[in-house]
């Protein structure tokens, strides 16, 4: 924008500011990122603004103004969030990595206010990294997501169709207080394959929802470097839901969530049994692309990002917000989704989950990362990578843009902050 065009604006609001309100009131001044701001329609909450693989994120109000900044002294393997007591939880990229796949990072950190790292735990190997996503549980514990090697001649004797070394999907819990893991998931160990009769793992796919149809994406190529070299599932993000003990992760080469019974053992983690769904480590709910074992009702997910559930108290609490990228057509979909309240897949049947709100924009599309939160007024924010934040209400007017700074990374994904909840306190925001 012409920066005489700029000022000019800036006048206007500044004087129908001072027009509408009392003398004594203040007139709202808006940093130069600020592209609409409706005061009457915003949740004045403070934003989290997560850049990729970045060295810097920050906290800004509605105003667009950073409230405060973090620098990092490595660069950032994707997801970061602001605990209660002011300190971020993160993944950031291990040195000299062996699997370097969009989204690779490989340590989990704890860094306080000022920077400085309290805790880590690498995942970084030849066979093992842990990528995109971390979540810190109620516990204390921590949520990894990690790509784990399966060597070619292995992924083909279990009836694998490819010709490389595949990475498939695993979940680690960290205890930071030992470093032990305390609990893992594989997606390795609910495979399901339907082409070769001799080999293990054969099966209906259709009679088994709630396994993985290990070839869907070899058959149904998503394209890209990743998947040639052997991510066959690339899944993006995860989410942690205390009530019902579950994890929600993201697979974007499958364009579906995955549901996941937290409640199991390791060693139940490994069977289909046990757990508080008696499936063990199998799916125990899936949604977004029923293509992924032949079923019934309509795919909706074109690769997907941030599976998002919705907590303490926003309106839509239990239902889940997802990032659809659109890439086949180039038109992005913000959807919220309504939980069953007993997870269960059958065969011949359509699981799929009720749509209760949406969002799209002929101006909103980026082909990776974003995400949308709820905010407590009943508006969404929604972060488009490349271009910033849009804050929407539920009717669809927009109440806020925000373009990030032209020298920016792509945005990963943004969270919402009260101005009087705890992590304002914590780092001594709104003091008078």
């Amino acid at each position: 924008m012409n920066k005489y065009l700029f000022s000019f604006l800036i006048f206007l609001l500044i004087v129908t500011s001072c027009d509408n309100n009392n003398d004594d009131t203040e007139p709202i001044v808006l940093s130069e990122n600020i592209e609409l701001y409706n005061e009457d329609l915003i949740s004045d909450d403070y934003i989290f603004v997560v850049e990729n693989s970045s060295t810097y994120s920050y906290l800004i109000n509605k105003e667009g103004y950073k409230l405060w900044e973090w620098n990092f002294d490595t660069t950032s393997g994707n997801d970061l969030e602001i605990l209660d007591n002011g300190n971020i939880i993160g993944l950031f990229k291990a040195p000299n990595p062996s699997i370097d796949f969009g989204g690779f990072g490989g340590t989990a950190k704890l860094i306080d206010s000022n920077g400085n790292t309290i805790w880590e735990f690498t995942v970084s190997d030849e066979n093992f990294i842990a990528h995109h996503d971390v979540e810190m549980l109620p516990n204390g514990n921590v949520l990894m997501m990690v790509w784990e090697r399966i060597t070619n001649q292995t992924a083909v004797q279990n009836g694998v169709d490819f010709n490389t070394d595949i990475f498939a999907e695993k979940i680690i819990e960290v205890n930071p207080s030992n470093n032990q893991v305390v609990w893992e998931w594989r997606s390795w160990d609910h495979i399901i394959q339907d082409k070769f009769e001799d080999l293990p793992n054969f099966g209906d796919v259709n009679m088994n929802p709630n396994k993985i149809n290990i070839n869907y994406s070899i058959d149904n190529p998503p394209g890209g470097s990743f998947f040639i070299n052997g991510d066959i599932m690339h899944a993006n993000g995860l989410d942690y839901d205390p009530i019902n003990d579950v994890i929600y992760l993201s697979v974007n080469y499958y364009d579906e969530i995955w549901v996941i019974d937290h409640s199991t053992t390791t060693a139940e983690a490994q069977s289909d049994t046990g757990g508080n769904y008696n499936h063990g480590g199998d799916l125990i709910y899936r949604f977004g692309n029923p293509n992924t074992y032949n079923s019934l009702g309509d795919k909706i997910f074109d690769k997907n990002h941030f599976p998002n559930l919705l907590e303490d108290g926003v309106p839509g609490e239990g239902n889940v917000l997802v990032y659809v990228n659109g890439n086949s057509t180039e038109q992005s979909v913000i959807y919220e989704l309504a939980m069953p309240s007993n997870f269960g897949l059958e065969s011949n049947f359509n699981n799929e989950p009720n749509i209760v709100w949406s969002y799209l924009n002929d101006e909103i599309h980026s082909d990776k990362l974003c995400g949308a939160i709820r905010l407590p007024n009943g508006n969404t924010v929604i972060t488009e990578s490349d271009y910033g934040l849009w804050e929407v209400t539920e009717n669809g007017e927009i109440a806020w843009k925000y373009l990030k700074d032209e020298t920016a990374n792509f945005i990963w994904r943004s969270y919402h902050y009260p101005r009087d909840g705890a992590v304002s306190q914590s780092l001594g925001l709104n003091q008078d």
